[in-house]
C-alpha cells in the first residue's frame, strides 16, 4: 500500500490520498509526476536564480499549480510555490523539512500548506505555497529581520536572539503575542536540530493593518544534514551557541521575552503532550531508516537536556 508524500496517510494504489491533493486544491482529483529530475530542477534552479528573490543553501524553483493539466509548472514569475529538489551533497533535505514542518504545526506554529511531491525520477521534491503572495500576482507586505536590523545575507549572523527580542518590541503590534510564539519556535528549533535559523528565516508580515511574525518556514534538522559541532543554535542566547540547558528556557522566556511563568508552563506543556505524535510522524516520514535514527535520537537528547518528558 502507498503512502501520501503530503499527509503519510496510506493511499492504496493512488499516489496521493484525497486529503492530500484537497491541501492543494479541492478541485484537484490527481497529480502527476513533475516533469523533471532532481538534477534537471537543480539546472532549473541555477539558471532561474537571478530571476527568484527567495535564496538559500537550497536551490529553490518557483512554480504554480496547473489545476486543469493537474501538475506543478516551473515559472519565472507568478508562482505561487517553491519548490526544493534533492540536494546535490545533502541527503534527504526535502524529506527533512517536511517532517519538520509537520512537527511545528503539531505544537501550533504557523505552518503554510507544504508536502511532497513525486518527480519523474521518483526522488521526492518539497513544496511550500508561499505566504507572500495572494491572488494572481499581488505581493504581501514582509520583511525578515536581517531587513529589520539593517544587516544583508552576509550579516546574517550578527546578531543575538536577544536583540531579535527588540526587534519585535519594536515593529509588531502585539509584542507580547508574537514574544511567546518566538519562545515556542527557539525551543522548537533547538529541539529539532535547526542550527541554521538565522535573521533572514524570521520574518514579519503585514496584514488586515497588523503587524506580526509571519509563518514559520525553512525549519530544517540540519545538525543530522550538515552541522557545525561547535553550535547548537544559529544566533547567540545570553552569548551562548551551544551547551544550551533548562536554564536558557528561565533566561529566555522569563527574562528576555518577559512571558509570565504560567505562559513558559503551557508552551513545555504542549511540547511534552506531542512527543508521541512527533515519534509517529518520524516513523512515518520519508526519511531513510538512518536518518530517522538520526532525528529521534537528537531529538531525545535535547528534549531531556531542557527536562521536557
Amino acid at each position: 500500500m502507498n503512502r501520501c508524500p503530503i499527509t503519510y496517510n496510506p493511499c492504496g494504489d493512488k499516489r496521493y490520498s484525497v486529503a492530500g491533493l484537497k491541501l492543494l486544491s479541492t478541485g484537484l482529483l490527481s497529480l502527476k509526476d513533475l516533469e523533471y529530475t532532481a538534477e534537471e530542477q537543480r539546472q532549473e534552479a541555477f539558471n532561474r536564480a537571478s530571476r527568484m528573490s527567495i535564496q538559500g543553501i537550497q536551490p529553490k524553483l518557483s512554480a504554480r499549480l496547473n489545476i486543469k493539466e493537474e501538475k506543478f509548472e516551473i515559472v519565472d514569475t507568478g508562482g505561487r510555490y517553491i519548490l526544493k529538489p534533492q540536494h546535490q551533497f545533502f541527503p534527504e533535505m526535502p524529506e527533512n523539512e517536511d517532517l519538520t514542518m509537520k512537527l511545528a504545526s503539531e505544537i501550533g506554529l504557523e505552518i503554510p500548506v507544504h508536502g511532497l511531491i513525486w518527480s519523474k525520477d521518483k526522488t521526492l521534491t518539497y513544496f511550500i505555497r508561499r505566504f507572500d503572495r495572494k491572488g494572481q500576482n499581488d505581493k504581501v507586505a514582509v520583511e525578515d529581520f536581517a531587513q529589520l536590523a539593517g544587516l544583508t545575507r552576509d550579516t546574517k549572523y550578527d546578531y543575538s536572539m536577544e536583540e531579535v527580542v527588540d526587534l519585535i518590541n519594536k515593529f509588531c503590534t502585539f509584542p507580547a503575542i508574537e514574544k511567546l510564539i518566538l519562545f515556542k519556535l527557539v525551543i522548537f528549533n533547538y529541539l529539532t536540530g535547526n542550527d541554521d535559523h538565522h535573521l533572514k528565516n524570521f520574518s514579519i508580515i503585514t496584514e488586515d493593518g497588523k503587524v506580526k511574525l509571519s509563518p514559520c518556514y525553512d525549519l530544517l534538522n540540519t545538525t543530522i544534514e550538515y552541522r557545525k559541532p561547535d553550535e547548537e543554535i544559529a544566533l547567540p542566547l545570553k552569548g551562548k551557541k551551544k551547551r544550551l540547558t533548562y536554564n536558557i528556557i528561565e533566561y529566555f522566556g522569563l527574562g528576555r521575552c518577559e512571558l509570565t511563568a504560567k505562559s513558559v508552563d503551557k508552551v513545555l506543556d504542549t511540547i511534552s503532550s506531542a512527543i508521541p505524535v512527533w515519534k509517529s510522524l518520524i516513523d512515518s516520514s520519508f526519511l531513510s531508516n538512518g536518518m530517522k535514527e538520526k532525528y529521534l535520537k537528537l531529538l531525545e537528547t535535547r528534549l531531556h537536556n531542557l527536562r521536557i518528558t
